[in-house]
Parts: structure tokens; C-alpha cells; sequence
């Protein structure tokens, strides 16, 4: 579908035929990023990988960061980093009152935030208070809010930034830029105290200050281009894998025989251990778990819309002249329901991925289901948002069973969404959790 949004011509991907053109076929033509007013700012203006159009310089970025901070050895280093605090949160839900309910939205957003803070930047910022009064978390929460509504500018380049000014996204923008950067500042400034303790594991901004100070002379890397990578690494890591966790809950809630049988893969495997938490090793093993994740993605891709990419060649898509110069969204949302593609495909059917020789992974490698991207610019945090995902399920699904509040049924239960940069449930996700063990 192609639209013309403003000045832009805009095309919608939304079948796995046109998006693997587009992704594969044409990744090299197609693998670059429009220059848009919200990532400018916040990243530095481009210094991030994300966000940054495809240059020698992105793919001297990416090299570094997926050999540094994304590899799969560095995501097993920091397993005691999950494990502490996810034993903080089930500590923590296990001091409820009987019958009282928690608010797993809100809990699921501070268990990314703490694991992702410890592995970017060496420990917890939670409620650390900004110079105007705004807490960590929520200048996060702004950010993705921000980079989710629409710019004018982006779409009228010449007067747009007047409509931006006027509705105060301008305002919010620039708020949003400071606060991180006087957080990025101080945390920049904790790691390079001569006094401050050697750490177990380098975090993130250990890893990039080593990158920094080893650059041969005439190196580009600045601490700007710290601050554009933190960035990916908050907005991109903890907010998705939060809001993944939240689907998977509702889900589980809406459908008690998926999660009696989860519940009871999860703890058939634990129980041959006697140790506080379900350990990574176990829970990356749980088969129904794996297809429980790979069903919550396929439902709720926390972007149903692909981050846009840009044609930089004139090109065929689809038989389609496409331009030099056009936006192209895949619509993830639409290729994991396509009918084509999956039966049934608005059932909640984690044994849909039972059979191996379906031969669909959420990858990249098959183009039915494409909550991390593909091709160039598929999403580096993989490893880590599906180590975080299975690790902090697999123990809510073990140490507690779960009801709704009294007087809630489950056709009660909201699956209404609120769109922005990710998709988020509406209605906070509330739930009355009862010790197993």
C-alpha cells in the first residue's frame, strides 16, 4: 500500500512474500533510515545504530556493539544480574497481602528496568530523581512516547517544525534530551572515578569507554557516541521486553489451559532442583515456553510497525516501481495474523510452533513472523530480550499461581491496546498472585 503522508511517499509491507523482497532480496537498497526530527535528537544525531542511516560508519557501530555488548557469551555473563532481580521481584509480589492484586504492568517495567540498568550501566537507577523532579523510569516512559507520536516535521520539512512547536511535542522533545543527558553524564562520569570498585563484568559503558580510550589516534568514538548507544539500549530493551511479558500474562489469564500446561512444564523441570529460582539453564530448555514466546510475538509485536526503513536505489517490489528516497513500514502486526500464513491466526495456539518442520523463527531467517526485523537491521538485543523474557516468566509461572481480582471474569479482561512507539495494554494488568511454593 503506498501513501503519500505529506511530502513522503510512505509504503506498507503487510504479506511475508513482499516483506522478504523488501528485507531480503532488497535489503542492500532498503537497509538505510530517514532522517526524522525525534531519533535526531535523541541519539546524538545519529551516533546510535538503530536510528542511523546505513553508513561505513553504522556498520562499524553494529560490528562493535554486537561483538562487545550482544553476543550471546556477554548475555550469559550477566545471568546473576537477572537472577537478582528477578528474586527481588518475587520477593517482593510474595510480601502481598492475601488476596490483594499487583499491578504486573507496572512490576514488569521495573524488573526490565533494573536487569537493563545493571547490564548497561553497572547498577539500579530506579527512583533516581532528575534535577527537575522526574524519575528515571519515567523520563524513559516520555521518551518512547515522544518518539511514537506524530511530527509534523518529518512530514511538511519546511513549516512542520512550526505544528511541533505549537502542540509542544518541540517542548517534550528537548525535555527529554536533557534529562538523558545529564543521566548519561553522570553515569559517564560514576565510571571514569579512579576510586570507583573494578566490577565483576564490564557493563556497557565500561565496554564502550574501553572502545573509546583503545581508538587510534584520529578516532570518531566521543562519549556522544556512548549516550546515542545508552540510548538504544534503554528505550529499545526495556520497554518492548516489558510489554511482551505483559501480553504473555493476559494471554496466559485468557487462556488457563495454556497456562495450566506451562505452569506445569515449568515446574515438572524446576522440581528436580532445589534452589530459589528456576535457573536460566532450565528455563532455556522448556519447550512450550519457547513456543509460548514465539505465540505472544506473533500476536502482540511490541512494533506493529517496523521502525521505517529507506529505499536509497530505485527498485521493483512486487512487480512496483518503488523510488529513490520512500519510507518503507513492514506491518508486523498483519503478517503474524495473515490468513495465508497461519490458521486460525487470531487464537492464542502456542502449539502452532510444535511441529519443527513449520520451520517459522522469529529470527529473521522467516519472513511469517518478524518481531526483531530482518536482514541488516534486524534487532541486536535478541538474545537478551528472549534470555529476560523466558527467565522472568518461567518464575512468576513458577512460585505463584494466578486469579483475576474478585469480581473479574475473563471475558472481563481488557486486550485493549494503546499505540505509540510500542504497544502497550491499555488497562494496566492486574492480578491477585497466590504462593506455590
Amino acid at each position: 500500500m503506498l501513501l503519500q503522508l505529506g511530502k513522503v511517499a510512505t509504503l506498507v509491507i503487510s504479506s511475508p512474500e513482499i516483506a522478504k523482497q523488501v528485507l531480503k532480496t532488497h535489503d542492500l537498497e532498503c537497509c538505510s533510515r530517514p532522517l526524522t526530527q525525534g531519533p535526531r535528537r535523541l541519539s546524538y544525531n545519529f551516533l546510535d545504530i538503530v536510528f542511523s542511516p546505513y553508513t561505513d560508519y553504522w556498520k562499524e557501530m553494529k560490528k562493535n556493539c554486537v561483538m562487545e555488548l550482544f553476543n550471546s557469551k556477554r548475555v550469559k555473563s550477566f545471568a546473576s544480574v537477572r537472577e537478582e532481580s528477578v528474586a527481588s521481584l518475587i520477593d517482593l509480589i510474595s510480601q502481598t497481602s492475601p488476596n490483594i492484586h499487583v499491578n504486573l504492568s507496572e512490576k514488569m517495567f521495573y524488573v526490565l528496568d533494573s536487569i537493563i540498568c545493571k547490564i548497561a550501566c553497572g547498577r539500579s537507577y530506579q527512583g533516581k530523581q532528575f534535577q527537575n523532579g522526574s524519575k528515571h523510569e519515567e523520563v524513559i516512559q516520555e521518551a518512547m512516547a515522544t518518539l511514537g507520536s506524530f511530527s509534523a516535521a518529518d512530514f511538511f520539512p519546511h513549516l512542520g517544525w512550526i505544528v511541533d512547536f505549537f502542540t509542544g511535542l518541540h517542548a517534550r522533545r528537548e525535555k527529554c534530551f536533557h534529562e538523558f543527558d545529564e543521566f548519561y553524564r553522570m553515569v559517564i562520569d560514576e565510571h571514569l572515578d579512579p576510586h570507583r570498585p573494578v566490577p565483576e563484568n564490564e557493563d556497557t559503558v565500561d565496554s564502550m569507554l574501553r572502545l573509546v580510550k583503545n581508538q587510534s589516534d584520529g578516532g570518531i568514538l566521543t562519549q556522544d557516541h556512548i549516550k546515542a548507544i545508552l540510548m538504544n539500549v534503554f528505550i529499545g530493551a526495556i520497554d518492548t521486553t516489558s510489554v511482551t511479558l505483559v501480553w504473555a500474562m493476559t494471554e496466559l489469564m485468557k487462556n488457563p489451559r495454556v497456562m495450566k500446561k506451562l505452569q506445569a512444564e515449568i515446574r515438572s523441570s524446576a522440581g528436580k532442583i532445589n534452589k530459589p529460582l528456576v535457573e536460566e539453564t532450565v528455563c532455556e530448555n522448556l519447550k512450550y515456553l519457547k513456543m509460548v514466546f514465539k505465540e505472544t510475538l506473533r500476536l502482540h509485536p511490541p512494533l506493529v510497525l517496523s521502525i521505517p526503513h529507506l529505499a536509497q536505489k530505485h527498485i521493483k517490489i512486487g512487480g512496483y516501481d518503488v523510488y529513490p528516497n520512500t519510507r518503507i513500514h513492514v506491518n508486523v502486526f498483519a503478517i503474524g495474523r495473515d490468513p495465508e500464513t497461519w490458521k486460525n491466526p487470531e487464537e492464542f495456539y502456542p502449539e502452532r510452533f510444535e511441529n519443527e518442520a513449520i520451520g517459522i523463527d522469529f529470527g529473521g531467517q522467516d519472513f511469517e513472523s518478524l518481531p526483531f526485523g530482518s536482514g541488516r537491521r534486524v534487532c541486536p538485543g535478541m538474545t537478551m530480550a528472549t534470555a529476560a523474557f523466558e527467565f522472568v516468566l518461567g518464575n512468576l509461572l513458577y512460585h505463584f499461581d494466578w486469579k483475576l481480582p474478585d469480581g473479574m471474569e475473563t471475558e472481563d479482561l481488557s486486550m485493549e491496546e494503546e499505540l505509540g512507539l510500542a504497544v502497550h495494554k491499555k488497562i494496566p494488568l492486574c492480578l491477585v498472585p497466590i504462593k506455590h511454593i
